[in-house]
């Protein structure tokens, strides 16, 4: 006998007997009928065991399944409007594969809530609850749409290392690690090894991997752990890589509409398509509205999470902030030949919250040192990556886009570390 999962169960399978495996989500005994809720991945099925119809030794063992435990039902299924599905299943078997211990820790039902902290100390407990379950659903939807979706705009998947000797950027502090007999880092980013990977001639490469920033944030919206979308592509600037973006983004979020309609409603969420193209402002625009609005921030510097808040108020749905301050940005990003202290760089915003950041790269050697430079950085820590300009390397442009920030945003989470299976911030280093 084959198992079904409880969304698979149909009127084919009215009056036959069907395997299910799962948990008991809920157990409601009132003497002489007892109703079990039968919890898998895809849902849940009423087993219902009447005292006159069932046999007695499966009536007495059923009174004394626990909650969460993991239970094996062989059953008839029956048509009952009232039970999740519309159908119901008469137990021929029912047997207990692990007992839950009681009390749980929380309660996956969710009638009694739980703080995030509890929720996360208890993990394996609370990605049993189907809402819960439905966001890395939809993430799983959301990945697989994106790597679709550039290997069609003819994009390669590539794999960098994330154990690097000095810093990709500067500005942002590393994990330390030991390394043998020499100290090494966790990377923040695929930066460099992107850009040298344009002077190999791939021309369009994508990763989705991890990144690492130690950071010392304590918000609802940064982790030291993330996993980072990027792209880079050659023969382009940062429109050019925008435009890839948008299009990636309404893609991501017609995926989701199409395919996870039962995921959307387990999370009490429902999503409108965005159109392309987004709206694009100027940084010198958005500090005008910052500033109109109460926020005092000089020129040049990058705009507090106040000020993004009021700006977002003043912009419908996802939009770009672009021409950012050369100052404000990495040494990588490209200058305006006309306009050298505003680079051809750009944020895509939803609201107050940065999903992207992006800009065409600086692709001569000697621009490229002295911004290193001007960054108070030291070329020589830079030779493998410096070497690569120095033999041909192509104009190009590319941006890095946060996974679990997209999540966040797509599905109107209140703190980033819902949008993670098991979070990595200042505080958390378990489970």
């Amino acid at each position: 006998m084959l198992r079904k999962y409880s969304s698979d169960i149909s009127d084919d399978d009215v009056d036959r007997e069907i395997l299910l495996y799962g948990w008991a989500h809920e157990i409601r005994d009132l003497g002489g009928l007892i109703f079990i809720v039968l919890r898998d991945r895809e849902g849940f099925v009423q087993v219902t065991l009447p005292k006159k119809v069932v046999p007695k030794d499966i009536f007495k063992y059923a009174k004394k399944i626990k909650r969460e435990s993991v239970i094996k039902v062989v059953g008839v299924v029956k048509k009952e409007p009232k039970a999740p599905g519309g159908f119901e299943v008469i137990p021929n078997v029912i047997e207990v594969l692990n007992e839950a211990e009681v009390p749980l820790p929380l309660d996956v039902a969710e009638k009694v809530p739980a703080e995030l902290d509890t929720r996360l100390d208890h993990r394996y407990l609370d990605l049993r609850k189907p809402r819960i379950q439905a966001i890395f659903r939809i993430r799983h939807t959301v990945l697989q749409c994106i790597r679709n979706f550039l290997c069609d705009e003819g994009f390669i998947e590539v794999n960098t290392p994330k154990i690097v000797s000095t810093a990709t950027e500067g500005g942002t502090e590393l994990f330390p690690i030991s390394y043998f007999e020499r100290e090494a880092f966790l990377n923040q980013s695929p930066q460099l090894y992107k850009q040298a990977l344009m002077a190999a001639g791939f021309e369009r490469v994508f990763e989705v991997a991890p990144i690492f920033r130690a950071e010392e944030h304590n918000t609802v919206r940064h982790l030291n752990e993330a996993i980072s979308i990027d792209i880079e592509m050659s023969f382009t600037d940062h429109e050019g890589v925008m435009n890839v973006l948008e299009k990636l983004i309404s893609k991501a979020y017609e995926d989701v509409v199409e395919n996870c309609e039962k995921y959307l409603d387990w999370a009490g969420v429902k999503l409108d398509i965005p159109e392309v193209p987004f709206e694009r402002i100027k940084y010198d625009e958005a500090l005008e509205i910052a500033r109109g609005k109460g926020e005092d921030i000089p020129w040049g510097e990058d705009l507090t999470t106040a000020a993004l808040k009021k700006i977002g108020e003043e912009m419908n749905d996802f939009y770009y902030i672009v021409d950012w301050p050369t100052e404000s940005k990495p040494f990588y990003a490209m200058p305006y030949e006309n306009e050298p202290e505003i680079s051809k760089s750009f944020d895509l915003m939803k609201g107050w919250l940065e999903l992207a950041s992006g800009a065409q790269r600086v692709h001569k050697y000697d621009l490229l040192v002295e911004r290193i430079k001007q960054c108070d950085l030291n070329p020589e820590s830079f030779g493998f990556y410096l070497e690569c300009f120095k033999y041909g390397m192509p104009p190009h442009a590319g941006w890095g886009l946060g996974a679990e920030r997209l999540i966040m945003s797509m599905l109107g989470l209140k703190n980033i570390r819902e949008a993670v299976l098991f979070p990595r911030d200042r505080q958390r280093l378990i489970p």
